[in-house]
């Protein structure tokens, strides 16, 4: 632990879920397992779970989530069906309810995957804890310390982008997002939409 007077030489900031998490976590990250819609990375917070939102927000709500948080283009027509469908308690169920109103895909990704990701980011506020970590993050850093922040979707990497364009204390290492090589995708395909962003700490 660092006393409250030491500073960081670096700090790595991965905002991916673990493959723990995923691989049959029991909390509902993946529509891979039938699992209870739970959602919460701290399964002892006091704070609604995805079955949650899915089961008593309004057709708008879940627009509004799947549409900020999903970046869901058929968020109108899920929203919809899931309000048919209610209650509904499982992933598979879920991803069942979601791949049907989507309609026919022409991605390889399930049709489900934005929703889970929606669902998700609004259960555990995951974008205002992602800009106080950044903060905590440039404050524990010493001068010339460097700061590195994986990402794995758009709303994150925008977040972290403009973080770093505003923060005063620091200064961009890369100015293009380092990628993963075709090699290490190979070896982690969970690797692939993975996105990093450094920026260093100014002298005082």
């Amino acid at each position: 632990m660092l006393g409250s007077e030491a500073r960081a030489d670096g700090v790595l900031l991965d905002l991916g879920i673990s493959s723990r998490q995923v691989d049959g976590s029991g909390f509902g990250f993946s529509f891979q397992q039938d699992e209870p819609l739970d959602m919460r990375f701290n399964p002892e917070a006091d704070i609604p779970t995805a079955a949650d939102i899915v089961n008593t927000w309004s057709r708008e709500g879940l627009v509004a989530v799947l549409r900020e948080y999903g970046e869901e283009p058929r968020a109108g027509a899920i929203a919809s069906a899931i309000v048919r469908q209610r209650p509904i308690s499982s992933t598979v169920q879920l991803a069942s309810v979601v791949a049907g109103a989507a309609g026919r895909q022409t991605s390889r990704t399930h049709p489900a995957t934005r929703t889970f990701q929606a669902l998700r980011i609004a259960v555990n506020d995951e974008l205002n804890t992602l800009t106080t970590g950044l903060q905590a993050a440039v404050d524990l850093l010493a001068p010339s310390g460097r700061l590195a922040v994986i990402s794995y979707h758009s709303l994150e990497d925008r977040r972290v982008k403009t973080f770093l364009a505003r923060e005063p204390r620091v200064s961009l290492v890369n100015r293009r997002i380092i990628r993963p090589s075709a090699g290490e995708i190979a070896e982690n395909p969970r690797s692939r939409s993975a996105r990093m962003r450094v920026a260093q700490r100014l002298a005082e």
